[in-house]
């Protein structure tokens, strides 16, 4: 069949009549891309070149991370392939538009597959032809890079922001939960009226918050609490009660072991905002954080739980653990396992005569440990997560050793105490960044050093951390003069440009105090 497509397709080139189908995406990180707006380009490159589109296969409002849920590009690989299309050619705006995948081979694979059916690929608003020649190909691979990269610098910016608005009691996004609910509030902090099961902002610099809920379900949570560390009735027995009363969740279903439990365990009750337990960044599969991954802000809503009686309920469940020793828990977390084919907290709740979660998670530092013992590997690793905490812990010495060794041969330093920039006799300003090691699959050594453009330093001293991320292995005196990009990645090797600049100790970037001109150290 796709023989039978590459002859109809000869036989209409041949007649002087190209048929080709245009694919568009939009997603919502970019409204200049619309649908409209890209089909208007494509609609020109086609006219200058007399390609006549008789197809348009579109993805209105879908990621380009991803080919799930695209099925507009699904089902132009799927008539391609069938034989059935009659084109010869896509024209697609550019390379972000027909995807940006993690994953730079996979936007290629698909690419592939029509070229291999007959049909080849044109982006019409891209500076190169599609024409397979050496040049296109790495211009291809660079930009299907480019693309992925923007996906993730954006999901880390977003990121951000979400934990700044976490820190400032708002909530970002999830069910309120039972004795709760959320509140919309306008720029200025004014109450707006609560939103229902469903219901979502719609007003950009609106926020939402959680407020007590109707005054029967706080009283049911503050009786759970009673029921729990007055009475010492287990999660199972306070279920029971409440399905015998005909109590439903806030989700309208009967009480289980589990539910009970997370109203015990959730610190929202307590007027706390926690966030990020759970993450699927970049559309990959939702997974459970380690607590070290948490944001956390204490008191910022009103609570509904008093501290004293939330600490009992606490101090009851985790000494439920305390007699248990390491082997008898990872045990039962084995059987857990092996019972399931899987590990999640909500699991090791529901489970019957088990300890809960946040046992686990005290007891090993952290679930993922736990998990780790007994064979369960979740599908991200976290290891990152401790070295960037221990980095943390570092910097601050590093700057004030650095603040020190200057000083001691007579340079004059002040730093800033909010943006700790380091202005050096007055003269030059010096930015200080720790720099994380990684290793690629194939074992080379590599660092990504993240440069401040909105702090503007002359200098960024950049301390590269050795492969087991310990001890410093060398430090990097970048002039800004030189560096036009916000990330620099760095290898073993670099260069000369990168060597001249480049120190064993932090002695000889003491010495740079006494070399007053800036243009000397550029």
């Amino acid at each position: 069949m796709v023989h039978r497509s590459g002859e109809q397709q000869f036989d209409r080139e041949r007649a002087g009549s190209l048929r080709a189908a245009e694919y568009v995406r939009m997603s919502t990180e970019h409204q200049r891309y619309s649908t409209e707006n890209q089909s208007d380009v494509i609609r020109r490159y086609a006219a200058h070149r007399g390609i006549e589109i008789v197809r348009t296969y579109v993805d209105a409002g879908r990621s380009g991370l991803n080919i799930e849920g695209r099925s507009g590009l699904q089902q132009l690989i799927a008539d391609i392939e069938s034989g059935t299309a009659d084109f010869s050619v896509v024209l697609v705006y550019d390379i972000s538009r027909w995807g940006r995948f993690q994953d730079a081979d996979e936007s290629a694979f698909y690419e592939y597959r029509c070229r291999r059916a007959g049909v080849r690929v044109e982006y019409c608003a891209e500076q190169f032809d599609n024409d397979g020649s050496i040049g296109s190909d790495v211009q291809k691979v660079v930009k299907r890079r480019m693309a992925a990269e923007y996906s993730r610098e954006l999901s880390v910016k977003v990121f951000q922001g979400q934990c700044r608005l976490i820190e400032l009691g708002f909530r970002q996004g999830g069910p309120a939960g039972f004795g709760l609910r959320r509140e919309l509030r306008d720029e200025h902090g004014r109450p707006k009226g609560l939103l229902g099961a469903g219901e979502h902002k719609s007003i950009q610099t609106d926020r939402v918050v959680l407020v007590p809920g109707p005054p029967e379900e706080v009283a049911i949570v503050r009786w759970i609490y009673r029921r729990f560390v007055n009475d010492r009735k287990d999660e199972s027995a306070i279920a029971a009660e409440l399905n015998a009363r005909s109590v439903v969740t806030d989700l309208g279903r009967r009480w289980t072991k589990g539910t009970v439990h997370q109203i015990l365990i959730n610190e929202k009750y307590l007027g706390n905002n926690v966030w990020n337990r759970v993450s699927s960044k970049l559309k990959q599969r939702r997974t459970s954080n380690d607590p070290s991954m948490w944001v956390r802000a204490d008191g910022v809503f009103e609570g509904i739980v008093d501290q004293v009686l939330f600490a009992a309920a606490r101090e009851i469940i985790d000494a439920r653990s305390r007699h248990l020793s390491d082997d008898e828990m990872l045990t039962l977390l084995c059987a857990l396992f092996e019972a399931n084919g899987l590990l999640s907290g909500l699991i090791i709740d529901e489970a019957e005569n088990c300890p809960s979660s946040s046992a686990f998670r005290s007891r090993f530092s952290g679930l993922l440990k736990a998990y780790a013992l007994v064979g369960f590997s979740p599908d991200r690793d976290y290891r990152y997560v401790e070295v960037n905490r221990a980095l943390r812990r570092r910097h601050p010495q590093v700057v004030a050793d650095t603040i020190a060794g200057i000083e001691r041969i007579g340079g004059r330093v002040e730093k800033d105490p909010l943006t700790e920039l380091l202005t050096i006799n007055r003269e030059f300003t010096a930015s200080l960044t720790i720099v994380r090691c990684f290793e690629t699959g194939a074992g080379s050594l590599r660092w990504k050093v993240r440069l401040d453009r909105s702090l503007l330093p002359d200098i960024t001293i950049a301390v590269r951390m050795n492969r087991m991320n310990n001890e410093p292995q060398d430090y990097l005196l970048l002039p800004s003069l030189d560096m036009d990009a916000d990330v620099l990645r760095l290898g073993e090797e670099n260069g000369i440009w990168i060597d001249a600049y480049r120190f064993d100790s932090l002695a000889p970037l003491f010495e740079l105090a006494e070399r007053v001109p800036i243009q000397e150290v550029a």
